[in-house]
């Protein structure tokens, strides 16, 4: 029964949202540095690729007040440190309207991998009457050293790397597998979108769109997973490319309504010079 209902709602977000997805964000300009700093990172909830709505993360159906994130994390070298504590409330600007969300600073000093993850709030879809958590991960490399980058965390909803999510060239491939809680979601629905904006830091702000979708169903791409839960995807433009699995979570209610729960990784590709 549990699978029939996550299935169905998978399947019913899947169809309402083709257009245009809501993506979790976890950004930062550069994935792949070649020493350590401080990096600046921005949690927004989004559509990537039309930008036609930013959402308040959190949103609850009934409450005005907005849910506050469950976790932020990251793990170096098999050692999880907590984030929670660095994330600062902003007032995110879409090219069509402004929504709540976080920046954030992390010192990325030691050689290796450095997964980020944000486990947000569950957001209140109003129009589903539903649910949507996106667990969220960006991998951010120093020196080259790979490490972590294709670790399975046992997250309730995650896309564990196959590729390394920071050294893709453009025209290649990026694979991953879908999980939940370490096991492997089989023909799991994914949608992939690519970030058709400049993200401004200083202002909080998407700037203009870089490329016109010559039709909707390029808005949203859509894949789905083998029977290991195995996929791949060829990557045609460099820039942050978005991957979100659909209700794959071990959680299928929030508050008494059903709960879409997601995983989303995001990948940088880079053009070869």
């Amino acid at each position: 029964m549990k699978k029939a209902i996550m299935l169905t709602l998978a399947l019913t977000v899947f169809t309402a949202m083709s257009a245009s997805a809501h993506f979790q964000m976890l950004y930062t300009p550069e994935s792949a540095l070649d020493k350590g700093e401080t990096i600046q990172l921005r949690h927004v909830f989004t559509h990537p690729f039309a930008d036609e709505h930013t959402m308040d993360m959190g949103k609850q159906h009934d409450s005005d007040t907005l849910a506050p994130v469950e976790e932020f994390f990251v793990v170096n070298k098999e050692k999880k440190t907590d984030l929670k504590s660095t994330l600062k409330p902003i007032e995110f600007k879409g090219n069509e309207n402004s929504g709540k969300g976080f920046a954030s600073e992390y010192k990325a000093r030691s050689m290796g991998d450095h997964v980020l993850v944000i486990v947000p709030a569950p957001y209140y879809e109003a129009n589903e009457e539903a649910y949507i958590q996106q667990i969220t991960k960006v991998v951010v490399n120093v020196a080259g050293a790979p490490t972590d980058w294709d670790a399975d965390l046992g997250l309730k909803a995650e896309i564990v790397p196959l590729t390394k999510p920071y050294s893709i060239w453009t025209g290649s491939t990026f694979t991953g597998i879908v999980m939940s809680e370490g096991k492997p979601v089989p023909f799991a629905e994914i949608e992939v979108e690519y970030l058709n904006h400049d993200v401004d830091l200083a202002k909080n702000a998407m700037g203009k769109a870089k490329v016109k979708a010559p039709q909707d169903s390029f808005v949203t791409l859509g894949i789905k997973a083998d029977q290991n839960g195995k996929f791949t995807f060829g990557l045609p433009k460099a820039g942050w490319w978005g991957f979100a699995a659909l209700g794959v979570g071990s959680d299928d209610q929030y508050k008494g309504k059903e709960l879409s729960q997601d995983a989303v990784i995001w990948v940088q590709v880079k053009d070869m010079k």
